[in-house]
C-alpha cells in the first residue's frame, strides 16, 4: 500500500502542504521534483497538482493581485514572487508542545547514553517556538524504568552478543501469554514506545515485540540466526500492515466517526453525504474491529462481513447485560 493510499487525504492536509511547499522550494532556489515529492510524502503526480494549484494563488502584497511565478520544467521546481508566504511556518502551540514533550520523554528513557545533543535540541526548539512552547513546560515527564530497564538490558545484551532470546509475550488481541524464541535484529522506537524487531521462530517471520508486553525474557546460549529473507519493517509507514490475506472489513461512519478514515490505513473511502463515510480496510485481527465498533457506538457500524457484524451485536448485548 502506498503512502497516499494509507489514508484518505483531507483539504487540511493539502493546505498545510501548500503552505510548507513554497518556503521549502524558495529556500533551496531550485529543487528536483522527485526530491520534493519524497520530502512531502506524495507522488510526483500529486506534486504537479499542488504546483498547478499554486499557480492560481494571487497575493495582495507587495502588489495587488500578484500571481506566484513558478515553473517545473525539466524536473526542477523554481518559485518566485511569493514573498508573502515564503517564510517557513511557525509551530503552533499543540505542535510545539507535542514535539517538546516527546523529546523530553526520549531524554528520560534508559540507555540513551549522552543526552547533551538532545538537551541542546530541546533548548533551541524552546527558543524558536517562543510562547508556543510555554504549555509544554507544565508537563512533567517521568519514565518508569523498573521492569522495562531489565528487559531492555537483556535485549541489548542479546543484540550485542548475537544471541537468541526466549520470550514470554502478552498478545492483547487474544488476551494470552505466548512462549516463543526470537532472533533479535534491532530496537526501534515508534509512537514513543520501544519495540524489539526480531525473526520469530514460531511464526517464521519478522515480528515487532513491544518491550512493555514482554512478561519474561531469557538470553539463550544459542547464536541468533536471522535468515537472509528477513527484511526490516518500514516503521515510518506505521505498524499496522494489512495484507491481501487479511479479512476485508466495510464500515459506515457518521460524522463523529470520520477520524477512523484518517487514523487507520484504508483501501477505499467513499463519501455518502451528510458527513457520512463508507470505508474498506483489511485486518488480521477481527477482535480489534469488534472493539473499535463498540468504541464507536452509534457513530459507526460494521457492514461486512456479516459474521463480524453479528459478533459485534453479540458483544454489545453482552456489555449491556452487565449493566442489568
Amino acid at each position: 500500500m502506498t503512502a497516499e493510499a494509507a489514508r484518505a487525504p483531507t483539504a487540511t492536509d493539502r493546505l498545510a502542504r501548500l503552505l510548507a511547499l513554497v518556503p521549502y522550494v524558495v529556500s533551496r532556489k531550485a529543487v528536483g521534483m522527485a526530491e520534493t515529492a519524497a520530502a512531502f510524502g506524495v507522488s510526483e503526480r500529486q506534486l504537479v497538482d499542488d504546483l498547478n494549484m499554486l499557480w492560481c494563488v494571487e497575493l495582495r502584497s507587495p502588489d495587488p493581485y500578484c500571481p506566484i511565478d513558478l515553473s517545473y520544467e525539466g524536473g526542477e521546481i523554481v518559485i518566485s514572487e511569493a514573498e508573502s508566504i515564503d517564510r517557513p511556518l511557525r509551530l503552533g502551540v499543540d505542535e510545539a508542545s507535542a514535539l517538546l514533550v516527546a523529546l523530553r520523554m526520549l531524554a528520560e528513557l534508559p540507555g540513551m547514553g549522552d543526552r547533551s545533543a538532545l538537551g541542546r535540541t530541546i533548548a533551541k526548539l524552546e527558543a524558536a517556538a517562543g510562547a508556543a512552547a510555554m504549555p509544554s513546560a507544565q508537563v512533567a515527564v517521568q519514565v518508569d524504568d523498573g521492569a522495562g530497564s531489565a528487559v531492555l538490558a537483556e535485549v541489548t545484551a542479546a543484540l550485542t552478543g548475537g544471541r537468541r532470546l526466549h520470550l514470554s509475550y502478552y498478545v492483547p488481541g487474544r488476551d494470552e501469554a505466548t512462549e516463543r524464541d526470537a532472533d533479535p535484529m534491532r530496537l526501534v522506537m515508534v509512537d514513543g514506545r520501544r519495540y524489539l524487531e526480531a525473526w520469530c521462530r514460531s511464526a517464521a517471520a519478522v515480528r515487532l515485540f513491544r518491550l512493555d508486553r514482554i512478561l519474561a525474557i531469557e538470553v539463550l546460549d544459542v547464536a541468533a540466526e536471522v535468515p537472509p529473507q528477513a527484511e526490516p519493517v518500514d516503521v515510518d509507514q506505521g505498524l499496522f500492515r494489512p495484507s491481501p490475506a487479511d479479512t476485508a472489513i466495510v464500515l459506515e461512519l457518521a460524522t463523529a466517526g470520520r477520524w477512523v478514515a484518517e487514523y487507520y490505513p484504508c483501501d477505499e473511502v467513499e463519501e455518502l453525504g451528510d458527513g457520512r463515510l463508507r470505508v474498506s480496510l483489511r485486518t488480521p485481527d477481527t477482535q480489534w474491529v469488534r472493539r473499535l465498533a463498540l468504541r464507536l457506538g452509534e457513530d459507526g457500524r460494521v457492514l461486512a462481513p456479516a459474521g463480524v457484524a453479528a459478533q459485534v451485536g453479540q458483544d454489545a448485548r453482552a456489555a449491556l447485560a452487565q449493566y442489568g
